[in-house]
């Protein structure tokens, strides 16, 4: 899946929209909850490996054989 930077965007506008709402707003309360939504932008984010990359583990040669797809952890 394609990153979503609008999702982002909209999603940083709510919480600034939230965060002066607040009588009792806090620094670290709108660092973590950016945090979080950085965090879940780039965890939707796929990554696609390209068959044919080399691969040499001890005695064993070879090389991919298809595309595969990874996660971002």
């Amino acid at each position: 899946m394609a990153l979503n930077k609008e999702q982002l965007k909209q999603g940083i506008i709510r919480l600034q929209q939230d965060m002066l709402t607040k009588t009792d707003a806090s620094m670290e309360e709108y660092a973590e909850r950016l945090a979080s939504l950085i965090h879940d932008f780039v965890k939707s984010g796929e990554v696609t490996v390209q068959a044919g990359i080399l691969l040499q583990a001890g005695a064993y040669t070879g090389a991919t054989t298809s595309v595969g797809k990874g996660t971002i952890n």
